[in-house]
């Protein structure tokens, strides 16, 4: 039976929370496989959606645009900022990025992009060792290739992330029913 310390390890506070967009790029989603690259986009679409309706921070990155392209339209329509730009694989490694993500004074981060093995592992090894609670919504998680994705979700879980889905986020986040929040956020996954 788990510890209450381990359970508690697993709540999502939105008090807490901060939502990280990794590198949801044109020119990059166009090598990912299409229905794999729609899922993400829904379901990074609903995450979005959900931060902004319960104000918990957002913040996006973009890996070197000028090659890979902005984020891609749909997403980047709903952003309450403009993507910050980086070079380094991991969030955590760029300066002005891990400035931006202590700056918000949260401690638990919920992370999608793309892609699992290199930008989105390397960030997440990054907040582990920073002292986050990370949670990997899986489901909004790709990679070029379903093997790479794998690879990259199961370096995440075994770093100390947990590994969860779009739907787990947002229910555990709301907490509970019948709210006029519940009934607009809960439209979004029908």
């Amino acid at each position: 039976m788990p510890s209450e310390n381990a359970a508690g390890a697993l709540a999502l506070n939105r008090a807490e929370a901060l939502l990280l967009v990794i590198d949801v790029q044109e020119r990059l989603a166009s090598a990912m496989p299409p229905g794999a690259l729609a899922v993400l986009e829904k379901n990074a679409a609903v995450l979005i959606r959900a931060a902004r309706r319960m104000d918990i921070p957002i913040l996006a990155t973009e890996q070197y645009p000028k090659g890979l392209g902005p984020t891609v339209a749909p997403l980047r329509d709903l952003l309450p900022a403009e993507p910050m730009t980086k070079m380094e694989f991991s969030c955590g490694a760029s300066k002005p990025i891990a400035r931006e993500i202590l700056r918000t004074g949260r401690k638990q981060a919920i992370v999608l992009g793309m892609e699992a093995h290199v930008c989105v592992f390397q960030t997440v090894r990054d907040l582990l060792r920073g002292g986050f609670s990370v949670f990997v919504a899986q489901d909004a998680v790709i990679s070029r290739t379903e093997d790479n994705r794998n690879i990259g979700l199961r370096l995440c879980e075994k770093a100390g992330a947990t590994l969860t889905s779009t739907e787990t986020v947002l229910f555990d986040l709301l907490g509970v029913a019948g709210t006029p929040e519940f009934k607009d956020l809960t439209a979004l996954i029908k």
